[in-house]
């Protein structure tokens, strides 16, 4: 029997949005395995911001796939960055979809992610962090009308300090937020754009200006 005729047709849609999402040139996104435990289906994505911006065609986006489209070749992934670069932010985007539906979830989607971003001191001692990160998820959906229900997450600051040969080393503060929310639809383009445009948040990277369209990473034929 075919693979593609036992998935079902409404997680075969999201996957088709999730191909349509433009992210910002600033960020390397590709497909990622994904968890087998928490959903019958699901696609995982794995986001990367560099300190500059990947040379064209270095890092492609491949994906989002499961069983429904083919991979290229020479598909790059995270992690393929040049010595040289400092990474600013990672992140990972679940999509889970269960036919049944789940009562925890409120629905048959739900998204799952996680970003960390190294801060700077003054930043990363602000009492208000876990609060502003949480605002820039909701903002973030928000600006991209991507309606969603059941949003929960959590803000972790993570300090980091060196000891014995590596005593020279400057301390540094990490932030992470994980959190999850279920989708209105089986359309999640939306969700895709707004988490990629928060990822480029936490790396620090200024705002696109009003009217400027992000450029879409290279895309699988």
């Amino acid at each position: 029997m075919n693979a593609l005729a036992q998935v079902p047709a409404d997680f075969l849609h999201a996957l088709g949005t999730l191909r349509k999402a433009k992210c910002r040139s600033e960020l390397r996104l590709a497909e990622i395995p994904a968890p087998s435990r928490l959903a019958p289906f699901a696609v995982a994505l794995g986001a990367e911001v560099f300190s500059r911006s990947a040379r064209p065609g270095q890092t492609p986006v491949h994906g989002p796939a499961a069983m429904a489209f083919s991979r290229e070749n020479n598909a790059g992934s995270p992690g393929a960055a040049d010595d040289e670069d400092d990474e600013l932010a990672t992140g990972r985007f679940i999509l889970l979809h269960d036919p049944d539906g789940s009562a925890v979830w409120d629905g048959e989607f739900r998204i799952v992610t996680y970003i960390r971003a190294q801060l700077e001191a003054d930043m990363g001692n602000d009492a208000m962090l876990g609060s502003v990160a949480w605002t820039w998820l909701v903002d973030a959906l928000e600006n991209h009308s991507a309606r969603y229900r059941a949003a929960g997450g959590t803000a972790t600051r993570i300090l980091s300090e060196s000891f014995g040969t590596l005593a020279e080393r400057p301390e540094t503060i990490d932030i992470e937020l994980r959190a999850s929310w279920t989708p209105a639809s089986s359309d999640v383009q939306a969700h895709l754009e707004a988490w990629c445009d928060m990822v480029c948040t936490f790396a620090g990277l200024p705002p696109l200006p009003p009217g400027v369209t992000p450029l879409p990473n290279r895309r699988l034929t």
